[in-house]
């Protein structure tokens, strides 16, 4: 049997700010659940590095979770450190997760990190998995649409890519049937980079204006804000024969026909 985890955060939507499972890290969930689904003889471990109490932690039971391992944190604390015991305790053979979280830092650092920590190679930006006895299958999301087949072996970390298979419905059933395991976290460090920063709400910036060199002050001030007019002449109702002289001459300027 094949132990896979899969780390779990709690999203925020862009909207309205309201806590809701993260999309990519639900993308990771359904992939390991298409696994299972798929005949795979595989383990499923949902891990959350937070507070076991926030209510959008039972949307990934609603997806057919029977246990969800919640590792209780205090806000603003770094959750990989925590992470990190409970992995080595487990020692599964893939470790999967989103690219990006949907709050705090957003740097989408922590799988790295843990595959440092780890010893593990890491796939990033993957939208499906096969795993057989000795090695995994994945297919890696590049641009433009293309897919490529790489072959690793396990154990290693892998990061899902916004185009994998979309996250299935969330059962309100299922969710009040699962459970919420909390247990304290192992290691526990503040976040002290996070600490320091400053959160505000996102505004867009204006854009730079390209600096004219040369001339003065004037002359630069002009060259930045004024605008372009056309070229040409403005023709109301002119008649067919006009209008014809016109286009050709046109033509003629811009170096379409030969004939003088």
């Amino acid at each position: 049997m094949i132990d896979i985890a899969v780390l779990l955060s709690v999203g925020s939507h862009p909207a309205s700010g309201r806590a809701r499972r993260a999309l990519l890290d639900a993308q990771a969930l359904e992939l390991a659940l298409r696994l299972t689904e798929s005949g795979q003889t595989a383990r499923i471990h949902a891990l959350h590095a937070g507070n076991p109490d926030e209510p959008a932690l039972r949307d990934y039971l609603g997806m057919g979770l029977d246990r969800l391992e919640v590792l209780e944190t205090a806000p603003g604390a770094d959750p990989v450190p925590a992470l990190i015991a409970r992995l080595r305790e487990l020692s599964p053979a893939i470790i999967l997760a989103g690219s990006i979280a949907e709050g705090g830092e957003d740097s989408g650092m922590v799988p790295y990190l843990i595959a440092q920590a780890l010893n593990r190679t890491l796939v990033p930006d993957i939208v499906g998995i096969d795993v057989s006895a000795t090695e995994a299958a994945l297919t890696q999301a590049l641009p433009r649409g293309q897919r490529r087949l790489v072959t690793a072996t396990p154990p290693l970390v892998a990061t899902l890519h916004s185009s994998a298979h979309a996250a299935r419905q969330s059962a309100f059933a299922r969710s009040r049937r699962g459970t919420i395991d909390a247990r304290p976290a192992a290691t526990v460090h503040p976040d002290e980079f996070l600490a320091e920063c400053t959160v505000r709400p996102w505004r867009a910036r204006p854009k730079l204006m390209r600096v004219q060199r040369g001339g003065s002050a004037l002359d630069r001030m002009k060259a930045a804000t004024e605008t372009k007019t056309g070229q040409g002449r403005l023709m109301v109702q002119p008649t067919p024969d006009e209008a014809a002289a016109a286009i050709y001459d046109c033509l003629i300027q811009q170096g379409w026909s030969n004939r003088e």
